[in-house]
This record gives structure tokens, sequence and C-alpha cells, in this order.
């Protein structure tokens, strides 16, 4: 008996110490696995190459002077500080900023998750469970015993072929997306600020105009009217004259309307109720020009930096990177796991050596056979990888084609605003001479209708494209991207790096 118990020891001793021998081994070989770092399978994204002509030939040198620093708080050019107070109050209040702005943290937040299978998991559990067993069973049938468990369970999965790196890279690229479509907002928000409240200085410009036409044609009633009383004019030049009087008192409600509406759509691109900004709003003031050139930078640089250009670049690298994580699907996974507790079947003896137990070891999981799916799933993936590429292609033609076509514009329309000058001060003489020439008898009443309708209509025009070269300017500023730098309060650059350190 003394023997037979010296040999259990001996054998007990044996296979404690195999397992201190291979505990020891495995991790050894863990941590060498995961020092040579992982074989990322996909394709490596490169940044497809663009080449944006060096310059627009249809805009001349002298409209825009190369100022890049100003494309970032392009409202200032209209040195209007009502304008520059509510592009502030835009960029806090503003509820689809903020819903950007939370976009923002959710691509945050799943890049961490992603970022998080670099790290082993550890779970913790316990139980106390009453148990009665079977009479039908041998040792202690019938007998009701009470499980006092408690461990932890860990996992760790080498990232030899890149699933975990790659799903990483795609989390940050997202992030990174999310980022630029949050500046891609801000630039739509400034500009339709702008836009708006250049709206409603042009609407009163035109509803000054038009009450001012309004107060002419009054006086020019009233000489009708006196003239028809001594029989110097006919009924039919008073009629004339109430027609033109009316079509004109017509035009006020619908300009009325429409600043109505322009004032509201800046409360709510501020976050505010509507009817709020109306009292400071109707202060008028003359349409804002800038007194200098346009102070832009080089299309092809500010292109480059346009958020929804950027945001297209950074969906492509993501999807590129989504074709390493299907790929990877097809070699095999290898993880450690372990399990460490204490169990036993008496509270007194639950914390005693005897309660404890532990398993470790690695685990291979490799589909050898799916149907075709894994394969399947990489050529979706390399399929939308394309639709990527073509979409960021036309956003590059998109924009050069914006950008084309708002310098174009506003060049073209300062031509014509000078052009409505000259006439509006020409119509103003032509007033003048008809309704003196008709006042004297040498000329007739239609003379006099021809110029007035004449002026109504040009001042019109000439305060619409006042208002258009201003919109117009914004138009540019926004084409070019205005109102944002390119990474403002970005991380994932960080999280990009640590994805590429395996390769």
């Amino acid at each position: 008996m003394r023997k037979a118990y010296a040999g259990t020891v001996t054998a007990s001793k044996s296979r404690k110490a195999g397992s201190f021998i291979f505990l020891p081994a495995l991790l050894s070989l863990w941590i060498l696995f995961a020092a040579t770092g992982c074989m990322k399978v996909g394709p490596n994204y490169v940044p497809p190459e663009t080449k944006f002509p060096s310059q627009w030939p249809a805009v001349p040198d002298p409209a825009f002077a190369v100022e890049e620093e100003m494309i970032r708080t392009w409202w200032t050019v209209f040195e209007d500080p009502l304008l520059t107070r509510l592009v502030d109050e835009a960029a806090e209040g503003n509820l689809d900023l903020k819903t950007a702005v939370a976009r923002v943290r959710e691509a945050r937040a799943r890049l961490d998750f992603a970022a998080g299978g670099y790290f082993p998991g550890v779970d913790a559990d316990g139980s106390v469970i009453r148990q009665r067993t079977s009479e039908n069973v041998g040792l202690r049938a019938g007998e009701t015993l009470t499980f006092y468990r408690a461990g932890v369970d860990a996992g760790w999965e080498i990232d030899l072929f890149g699933r975990i790196s790659r799903s990483v890279e795609a989390a940050a690229a997202d992030y990174e997306a999310s980022e630029e479509d949050r500046g891609d907002v801000l630039v739509s928000l400034f500009g339709e600020i702008a836009t708006n409240y250049l709206t409603v200085r042009t609407l009163q410009a035109r509803l000054a105009s038009t009450l001012g036409n309004i107060e002419s044609q009054k006086e020019v009633l009233e000489l009708t009217q006196s003239r028809f009383r001594y029989g110097l004019a006919t009924g039919l030049d008073v009629a004339q004259a109430e027609d033109v009087l009316a079509s004109s008192q017509a035009q006020v409600p619908p300009l009325r309307s429409e600043l109505n509406q322009a004032m509201n759509n800046i409360a709510l691109l501020v976050g505010k109720a509507p009817g709020s900004l109306r009292e400071e709003l109707m202060e008028k003031e003359d349409i804002p020009l800038p007194h200098t050139a346009v102070a832009v930078g080089l299309p092809a640089d500010l292109l480059r930096q346009r958020p929804d250009v950027r945001r297209a670049e950074r969906q492509l690298a993501a999807q590129t990177a989504r074709i390493g994580v299907a790929t990877a699907d097809l070699y095999p996974a290898f993880s450690l796991l372990g399990t460490l507790g204490l169990e036993s079947i008496d509270a007194g003896d639950f914390l005693t050596a005897g309660s404890r137990f532990y398993s470790l070891g690695p685990r291979l999981r490799w589909s050898i056979f799916d149907g075709g799916r894994i394969r399947s799933l990489i050529r979706v993936a390399d399929a939308q990888t394309e639709q990527a590429l073509h979409q960021y292609e036309q956003t590059i033609l998109r924009a050069m084609s914006e950008v084309d076509n708002a310098m174009f514009a506003y060049v073209e329309e300062q031509k014509r605003l000078e052009a409505l000058e000259r006439s509006v001060e020409a119509s103003r003489r032509t007033l003048s001479l008809a309704v003196e020439l008709y006042r004297e008898g040498l000329r007739d009443f239609q003379s006099v209708l021809d110029a007035q309708r004449s002026l109504f209509n040009q001042e019109n025009q000439l305060a619409q494209s006042r208002g258009s070269v201003a919109i117009n300017l914004v138009s540019l500023y926004r084409v070019l991207g205005g109102g944002w730098a390119p990474g403002e309060g970005r991380e994932a650059g960080e999280h990009r790096e640590q994805a590429r350190g395996g390769e």
C-alpha cells in the first residue's frame, strides 16, 4: 500500500511537471507567432492617381487672387457682421450638423470595436447550483448536492492572415469618411446660410425698387388725372397709368412672401424657431459685394481638399480593406483558449487547492468546404470596390465641372451687372425726359408707359444681378470646399498606422 501510494504521488508529480513544461512551451510558441507579425491577405490600398487641370481657361486671371487661407473663412470677404454671426450660430446650432457629428462618434466607436480584436477577451462567470441526482444512477444516487463554481475564460486570436488588421483598416477609413461627411455638411451649411442671407438682401432690394417705382407711377397717375380734368389728356391715358400702377403693386405680395420664406430658412439653418430672426433681418442693408478681387486658391489643389472628394477616396480605401477581410476567411484562424477557476460541492472546500481547475490550448478553425460561399463574398467585395472606384472618379469629374461652371458664372454675371447699371441709368433719364415732354404736350403718354415699364424691369434685373453676383461667389467658394479644413479633429490616422504595422 505504501509503494502504491508512493507510485501515485510520483505519477501525479510527473503530470504536474509535464504540465508546467508544456504550458511555457505553448506560450512561447504563441508569443513567437505574435512577434513575427501577420501576413495580411488581400490587396494593399494605393490611392488612385487623378490628374487635375492646372487651371480653368474660361476664367480670366484678374478676376481672382490666389489666397488659399481666405477659403476657410470666405464669408468674411463680404464684410457683413450679421452674416458672420449667422455662420457662427449655424456651426453651433444646426441640427443636420449635430447629426453628422453623431455619425462621426458612431464611426469612431466602430473603429474602437474593431481595434479591440487585437487584444484577448476575458470573461468571468460564477454559479451556485442546487441539484438532485436520479435514484437510478450509481454513485450518489438520489442525493441532493450544491455545486459551487467560479472562473475566468480567456480567448485570443492570432491575426496571422490580417483579418483583424484589415477590419481595423476598413473601420479607420470609414471613420475618416464620416469626418469628411461632417466637413461636407459644414460646407453646404455655410453656403446655404450665405445664399439665403443674400437672397434676403436681394429681395429687400427688389422690394425697395418696386416700392420706389410705385411712388413714381403714382405721381404719373396724378399727372394724367390732372391733365384729364383740364382736357389735356384722354381717359385712355388715365386707365393705362392705373394699369401700370396696379401691375407694380401686384408684385409686392409675392416678394414679401419670398422674403419671409428666406428668413425662415435662415432660422431653420441656425436651429431656431421660424420668425425668430425676422426683426434683425428686416433692418434693410445693401447687398454685400467684395470690394477687391475674389480670393481663391489654385482650383486643382482645392479640389483635392473638397470633403466629398476626400470622402469618396476614404470609402474606396475602406472597401479595398474589406476584400482582405473576406479573403482571410480562406485561411485557418488560430486562437489561444484558456479557463481557470474553482469548483466544489462543499462550500468549505471551495477555496482550497483541490478545487482548482484549468484548461489551456490552441484552437484551429478552418473552413474546408463551404460550397464556394467565401469566394463568392470575395467577388462581392471586389465588385463593391470597383463601384467605389467609379464613384470616386465620378465625384472628381463632378467637382471639376462644378468649379468650372461656378467660376464662369461669377465672371459673366459681373459683366451683366455692369451692363445693367448702365441700362438703369439710361432708363431713369429716359423716364424723366418722357414725363417732362408729356407734361409739355410734346409726346404722347405711350412713351411714358414704355419708359416706366423699362425702368421697372431694368431696376428689378439690376437688384437680381447684384444678388446673383454675390450668390455666385458663394457657390464658387462652396464648390471649392470653402469653410472646412481637412483633417480637423481626426484621430483615425493613428489606427490606420497601427493596422499597417504588420506589412
